[in-house]
């Protein structure tokens, strides 16, 4: 048997008539400048001529569903075996993406947590339990009595479609108006056409009544209709908006969680991530060691980085009216200036303030009273607002990213990280490294029941992270 792969008279798009003998059962790497032909030699040549080799010797009924490869020009090609050839994929850098993300075990970490998960009050920290009719009324009335309110029971959030037999359905059910989308429907006349492309919220319109005492009975009548038709859920529409559930409520503090889904585990879902950092876990912040990376400067020697150079004249003139007040001036070296003062210069003041500005240019000059916003709101604000990529790319060099205060960098509502399994919530369980999680599921303790609705998914989840393990990265968390 040939130990070598001879090739002869390769002249395939740049190759220029090569003879080459490559030594099989060997790490061959093939290298040289960009255009020299290292791609056709590999994959237009070699590859390409295994590969038509391979599929030449099957038969006519296979052959029919491969694709054949032209052969490539050469003279002649000795000791070649059928070929693999495996493509670069470089990875993504979504923030987003994580290990359980891309291997689909946060996916079925998502559907067991929402499955036998327990979810406690994020206030007083009990398990929470169902919550009756009575314990919404007594709710209702203690938040909003004397007051008007809509009993809504909630049908569709934020999915999408047309949902026509929906509002038939509706309609026979001896209900009159829906709201679709915060807008009140009447179903006496035309259905409503969504669009489908679209997310819809759409509620049963029960009842409109003043939430008082005297009409109790009305308001508990109400609210079991809702729940029947909102499937346990209710909603309740004053001042602000609150959601009710049979499932899921704190009979302490009234707290409601609702439902649990799956997508209420999900930080790519505005159900589940938290409502600050839009699930990313950190915030992007300016920094004021960035800001004034050289405390000896004074704000006349352009101390503040952002606000020197051209066009930070209107900027000084601001930050000396602000110095006559808390007694500072522009000559003030940065590390010279008291914590209070320099508290001011970043953040602002509420306190109104007299500024007076005189044009560089010109003869004008202009007086009036304010407030002071201080460096870093302006910078946001001008980092929100702007349509400039360059600029915001720009002002990106004085920010950091900062844990999320919110949510402490786990990315999703208290209400998803107040379930449990084992006393641990899911993002616990994500911070473990392959090794600990492998031994979290094996000990896992469940009931019987729970072992019988989690006994697919545990499946899934184990042998992914069993694959993990055997291919070394046990490491990664």
């Amino acid at each position: 048997m040939n130990d070598k792969l001879i090739i002869r008279g390769a002249r395939e798009h740049n190759l220029k008539n090569i003879n080459l003998d490559i030594p099989k059962n060997r790490l061959v790497t093939i290298t040289g400048l960009s255009g020299s032909g290292k791609s056709t030699l590999a994959f237009d040549t070699i590859y390409a001529e295994g590969q038509r080799r391979y599929v030449e010797s099957l038969s006519a009924y296979a052959r029919q569903f491969l694709e054949m490869m032209d052969k490539p020009d050469l003279d002649s090609i000795e000791g070649l075996s059928p070929a693999i050839s495996i493509q670069q994929k470089t990875t993504s850098k979504n923030p987003r993406s994580t290990v359980g993300t891309i291997t689909e075990i946060y996916d079925y970490l998502r559907l067991l947590y929402a499955r036998i998960g327990i979810p406690h009050c994020t206030k007083c920290g009990r398990i929470i339990s169902n919550q009756s009719a009575e314990s919404i009324c007594e709710s209702v009335l203690k938040e909003s009595d004397g007051k008007n309110i809509l009993i809504l029971a909630p049908l569709i959030q934020r999915k999408k479609g047309t949902y026509e037999k929906l509002f038939e359905q509706v309609k026979k059910s001896g209900y009159s108006r829906i709201r679709v989308d915060n807008e009140i429907v009447e179903l006496n006349g035309e259905i409503p056409t969504l669009d489908k492309q679209k997310w819809h919220n759409i509620e049963i319109v029960v009842d409109r009544i003043k939430a008082s005492k005297e009409e109790k009975s009305r308001l508990f009548e109400s609210v079991q209709n809702a729940l029947k038709a909102g499937k346990g859920s209710v909603l309740i529409s004053g001042s602000d908006e609150q959601i009710f559930s049979q499932n899921n409520a704190c009979s302490y503090c009234g707290i409601t969680i609702g439902e649990l889904e799956p997508r209420t585990f999900s930080f790519n879902s505005p159900f589940g991530a938290c409502k600050t950092c839009h699930g990313l876990g950190v915030k992007m912040e300016f920094d004021s060691d960035l800001l004034i990376p050289d405390k000896t400067k004074s704000i006349l020697d352009g101390a503040i980085v952002p606000w020197s150079g051209r066009f930070s004249s209107f900027r000084r003139q601001t930050l000396r009216d602000v110095g006559k007040k808390f007694g500072f001036d522009l000559l003030t070296p940065i590390n010279k200036m008291s914590p209070k003062q320099l508290q001011v210069i970043l953040y602002g003041t509420d306190e109104v303030l007299r500024f007076s500005y005189e044009s560089q240019t010109t003869d004008s000059r202009w007086q009036y009273t304010n407030t002071f916003s201080g460096v870093i709101p302006s910078l946001h604000k001008n980092f929100v607002e702007t349509d400039s990529e360059s600029k915001r790319e720009e002002l990106r060099k004085f920010m950091r990213e900062t844990p999320c205060n919110s949510c402490r960098g786990r990315r999703l509502k208290d209400e998803a990280l107040a379930v449990m399994i084992n006393e641990k919530p899911i993002m616990d369980v994500c911070d473990l490294s392959i090794d600990a999680c492998y031994d979290f599921f094996q000990t896992l303790k469940l009931s019987d029941t729970e072992k019988y609705i989690a006994k697919s998914v545990l499946k899934e989840i184990i042998s992914r992270l069993e694959f993990l393990k055997n291919v070394g990265l046990n490491y990664l968390t």
